[in-house]
Parts: structure tokens; C-alpha cells; sequence
């Protein structure tokens, strides 16, 4: 055992194995335990979770913080007994690269029309396509302007994209027309062709991909009917919904990420849709030796009387 406090590690559905070695590598002062000692463990410090039990955290009287394994920390407040501690947001530049890479990729598959030759492919069909637009015709539309927003929106401005974006709070942020708040939504949503959803789920966005969303987008693009890309929470979206705009021409497409149910059910109508690009929830994956490092870095330094960085704000929920 070590000589620093314990840390509990509960990630629900994910292979602990791996998580465990590389706390081993990088904290041997620290034990590591998967489970609290008894009804009550005053002996572990902090948390590191992913889907943890309800009530487990309550479990814990002297837990001076929480770590969230992903991006997003809802699943931390769906335990009612969450004790009253920090919670610590994941902030990774692996992390924030990867989720980069995936909009990346995503936005250019759209916008150079990769579904459509996919399926040319599988027909054996050659058509030429002369009239392909250049990235400075397209607006990408950013929902959610934190940390991930932020870096993937400057990543699509550097390959030529004009950037639009919406957030809770106002921001400045150079080269996005930023937007804001419920009264900006409307001039965002009508700004942009392809819409690029990374906002945090709360009580305030859950549902927020739905019909009515749909219907204020912009229709006068190159592109002609949206393009949806969801890598933020599957709680984002209403699902009847997405599959009712691509059936009557609202949204042209839509590359999903995020369910609400997840792993996705195998009769999903979402995996042989024609529109529709399926990915496992991959977009941003968290790597046990990019983010265990800086926790325990923050952990160390807390123990020593700093304050820790990267917090949730509890009334926003994110």
C-alpha cells in the first residue's frame, strides 16, 4: 500500500486493467482500489469515475474531490447522492486532439459528398461531380464553444471553413461569429451549412436536437439542406426526430456519434439508414497514459494546498 491517500476507481463498463497498470506506472504512492472498504471508507481521497453506482461516492466521508473519465460530466450528477466536492473536468490535449481529428474528418467527408461516392462505389456507378464547392463556401456552425469547440473550430478555420458559433454565455473569440443565449440561437442556426454539436448535456440542452431545432436551420448553402454532426451527448437529441428531417429532406445528412441508448440497438434504424454515418462513440476516446499523469499531478498538488483546475460548475452542470 502506499504512503498517500487511496483513490477509488469506478468505471462502469470499461476495462479497468488497463486504467489500473498506468496508475501503477504513475502514482505507486497512491493505492489504487476498485471498490470502498465497508458501508463507509474514510481512507480513500479521491474519485475517478466513469458511470459510477449511485451512491457510491456517498460512501466516502473524507473525499476531497471528484475526476471525471470523459469529456462530459452528466454522468456524474445522474447519482442523486453526489457528494458536495469538487468535480474535476477531464482537460487532455490528447483528448481535445482527438475529438479535432474526428470533426475534421467528418465536416470534410460531408463536404467533399464521401457518403455519396460510398454508395456509387457500392452501385459500381462512375458520375462525374464538377460543381464540388471549396471549404471558404461553407459555413460550419459550432454548438458548444468550450474547450473541444474551440480547438476544433480553429483546426476548420485553418483548412479554409468560415466559422459560426453558439454558446450558453456570450463569447469573443477571433474568426467565429459568435452567437449566444436563447436570443442568438435563431441567427446561429441560420448562419450555417454543416452544424457541429460538442455541447455538454444539462438540464437545459437535453432534447435540443430536435424538429423545431431543425426547421430554423439554413436551407441556402451550397450543400442545400443541413449537414448534422453529433459528437457531444446522445441526451442532446431526440431521435425520432432526426430520423423524421433526413426522411423529408430537412437535414440532408447526419453523422452520429452519441445515442441515448448506447451500445445502439441492433435494429436501430440509424445503422442502415442512407444518410446517416454511425461511429461507436469513439470520438473522443479517453487514454488511460494521456490523462492519468495530469490527474494525479492536480491530486499532488491539491494534497499540498493548491487549488485545483478544470472544475464543474455545479449550477450550470458542466
Amino acid at each position: 500500500m502506499g504512503d498517500k491517500g487511496r483513490i477509488l476507481l469506478a468505471a462502469t463498463g470499461w476495462d479497468t486493467d488497463f486504467w489500473l497498470a498506468e496508475f501503477a506506472a504513475k502514482a505507486p504512492a497512491r493505492e489504487v482500489v476498485l471498490a470502498p472498504d465497508g458501508d463507509v471508507d474514510p481512507s480513500i481521497d479521491y474519485a475517478v469515475v466513469w458511470k459510477q453506482p449511485p451512491g457510491l461516492l456517498s460512501r466516502l466521508p473524507n473525499l476531497k474531490a471528484i475526476f471525471s473519465l470523459g469529456a462530459g460530466v452528466d454522468h456524474v450528477f445522474n447519482d442523486p447522492t453526489v457528494p458536495d466536492v469538487p468535480i474535476v473536468r477531464v482537460v487532455s490535449p490528447d483528448l481535445t486532439t482527438r475529438m479535432s481529428e474526428y470533426v475534421v474528418w467528418q465536416v470534410l467527408d460531408h463536404h467533399r459528398r464521401g457518403p455519396c461516392y460510398r454508395a456509387q462505389q457500392a452501385a459500381h456507378v462512375w458520375s462525374e461531380d464538377k460543381n464540388q464547392c471549396a471549404a471558404a463556401d461553407i459555413t460550419v456552425g459550432m454548438m458548444g464553444l468550450g474547450e473541444l469547440g474551440r480547438d476544433a473550430a480553429a483546426k476548420l478555420r485553418a483548412i479554409g471553413y468560415s466559422l459560426s458559433g453558439w454558446s450558453r454565455t456570450a463569447r469573443s473569440i477571433d474568426g467565429i461569429s459568435c452567437h449566444s443565449g436563447a436570443e442568438g440561437l435563431a441567427d446561429f442556426l441560420a448562419s450555417a451549412d454543416i452544424f457541429v454539436v460538442l455541447l455538454p448535456l444539462t438540464g437545459d440542452t437535453t432534447g435540443i436536437l430536435d424538429a423545431t431545432l431543425f426547421c430554423q436551420m439554413s436551407k441556402r448553402g451550397p450543400l442545400g439542406a443541413p449537414v448534422l454532426i453529433n459528437a457531444g451527448r446522445g441526451g442532446l437529441q431526440n431521435e425520432a426526430d432526426i430520423l423524421a428531417a433526413l426522411d423529408d429532406g430537412t437535414l440532408s445528412a447526419a453523422t452520429l456519434d452519441v445515442f441515448c441508448k448506447e451500445p445502439l440497438d441492433r435494429d436501430s434504424p440509424f445503422w442502415s439508414h442512407p444518410k446517416v454515418t454511425v461511429t461507436p462513440h469513439c470520438a473522443g476516446a479517453s487514454i488511460p497514459s494521456s490523462l492519468i499523469g495530469p490527474m494525479i499531478a492536480q491530486m499532488d498538488a491539491h494534497d499540498r494546498g493548491a487549488d485545483l483546475a478544470n472544475l464543474v460548475d455545479r449550477s450550470a452542470g458542466y
